[in-house]
């Protein structure tokens, strides 16, 4: 360990933290150029530690679930992106070899990651013509003299053409049995870009598409279920989980600037924030803020990114969903306040244009939310015994707070569920349980009794637009 290293793994989690924001500042969102993360830049960020939460000690780092979270969401305030690129590094790519590798590949690994020169890596599994529905990956690999070749094709993973190392997914059929394998991945075994994406946003992370041709020795596979791809749920569930920081972090800095620039923009005599549907803007923005603070604070207290989540997958799900779209409908309320300037590039008052552009694909990555809430009602549907959706969301710990605290009446969703009432029921169920979160957020924290209410009161008509939804659609028979 080098005398850096040493002397930031031994600071208090505040001074850690501080540490972070400082390094943070330099990559503020409004002046920071919209490109490629240059490598000179990753190295402030890894010598402020952005690392240090997800490795162990033995290794040099901090091992903190905590951690992890406040990185991201430090970040997140500075540059939603900056953000992403970290997350992706600590819960996607390196955390699968903190958890599951060989001693060997994590002697091998992770010490590159402790130090102020630290690589970057990704997570190698989407692939083209397989999305969400990954017991279609293409990619193979067989068993050679001394390890494994792999072959195949993926796609849109981030830092695509900039990553050095890879967490790789594969698959393996032999005698009518399909096994999966998870292997570490140095770009130079055999990882090629072939090429690049260009993203509406996120303009400091890169996609594209990586052709993958490489040997890797055997003790860099990750020992994890060969007969399923269900270590795929508790990867994908870290990545999702980490939404409620960037959330928290995000839309923290979205309400402070979005009320600045309304009380500072001036409509004759008074203020934008006079206007009375500015100020409903106003308080629909500062109301996501308070849920996401919520979903953050039951991630950092109730979860563990440093073990298995796969308990968790109701709650992560749920955390995924509202994030998300309280992260785009809260750029789009700020984007309309600020106006013709909010939809330009670079502008000197506000960052609502890149904000928006930023946020938008949450809703897509780490699995649409579509899809997500579908997942997340068919889970509930699973493990209600036989009683209505509404009895077992009355009684299931994650819900059954907000059901009684706040009377909701859950009752339009004990109907006959097809795949598009699933869709739409996911939804009322994530935000029933940000309710509870917000509910238990404010308790244990002494947060504002008029926010916590706020935000209770905009979650409450989230589940009313469900309600209304359920109606049009049976109201429409589903025709298209």
């Amino acid at each position: 360990m080098t005398d850096l290293e040493d002397a930031v793994a031994c600071l208090s989690t505040e001074e850690f933290i501080a540490g972070v924001e400082a390094a943070a500042s330099r990559f503020d969102a409004a002046v920071y150029p919209q490109r490629e993360l240059p490598a000179d830049d990753w190295a402030v960020l890894a010598e402020a530690g952005v690392l240090l939460p997800v490795l162990p000690a033995a290794y040099g780092g901090r091992e903190s679930h905590t951690e992890m979270c406040r990185v991201v969401e430090v970040l997140a305030e500075q540059n939603l992106a900056v953000a992403v690129y970290t997350a992706i590094v600590t819960g996607l790519a390196l955390r699968p070899v903190v958890l599951w590798a060989e001693e060997e590949a994590r002697r091998e690994v992770l010490p590159r990651f402790a130090g102020p020169l630290a690589p970057t890596a990704g997570f190698a599994s989407t692939e083209p013509g397989c999305g969400s529905a990954m017991s279609g990956l293409a990619t193979t690999f067989e068993e050679v003299e001394g390890g494994y070749r792999i072959r195949g094709r993926k796609h849109w993973q981030a830092l695509s053409a900039t990553a050095s190392w890879w967490v790789v997914v594969a698959k393996r059929d032999s005698g009518g049995r399909r096994e999966y394998g998870w292997f570490v991945v140095e770009r130079a075994d055999g990882f090629h870009t072939s090429q690049r994406y260009d993203a509406l946003g996120l303009k400091v992370i890169d996609y594209g598409v990586n052709e993958v041709d490489a040997f890797v020795p055997a003790h860099r596979r990750i020992n994890v279920g060969a007969g399923s791809l269900s270590s795929m749920v508790d990867v994908y569930l870290s990545g999702r989980a980490m939404f409620g920081a960037l959330a928290s972090g995000f839309l923290r800095r979205i309400a402070r600037e979005a009320r600045a620039y309304a009380d500072a923009r001036r409509i004759g005599r008074s203020p934008l924030s006079a206007i009375g549907f500015v100020r409903h803007r106003l308080q629909a923005i500062d109301g996501a803020h308070a849920v996401c603070e919520a979903l953050s604070h039951h991630v950092r207290t109730r979860l563990d990114l440093t073990s298995d989540l796969t308990p968790a997958f109701s709650a992560v799900q749920a955390v995924k969903i509202v994030a998300a779209e309280l992260m785009v409908s809260s750029a789009n309320h700020y984007q309309q306040l600020a106006g013709g300037e909010g939809y330009r590039s670079g502008s000197p008052t506000n960052i609502a244009a890149q904000a928006f552009l930023d946020s938008r694909v949450f809703t897509i990555f780490d699995g649409t939310n579509d899809l997500l809430s579908q997942q997340l009602a068919q889970h509930c549907l699973d493990g209600s015994g036989g009683r209505s959706l509404s009895a077992f969301l009355a009684a299931w710990p994650p819900t059954a707070s907000a059901v009684s605290a706040h009377g909701l009446d859950l009752r339009f969703l004990d109907v006959e569920l097809g795949q598009e009432h699933l869709v739409l029921a996911g939804r009322a169920i994530a935000y029933t349980f940000a309710v509870g979160c917000v509910l238990r957020w404010a308790a244990e924290t002494g947060a504002d009794a008029g926010r916590a209410r706020t935000a209770v009161e905009f979650l409450r008509a989230d589940i009313d637009r469900v309600r209304v939804d359920f109606g049009l659609m049976e109201r429409l028979g589903g025709n298209a």
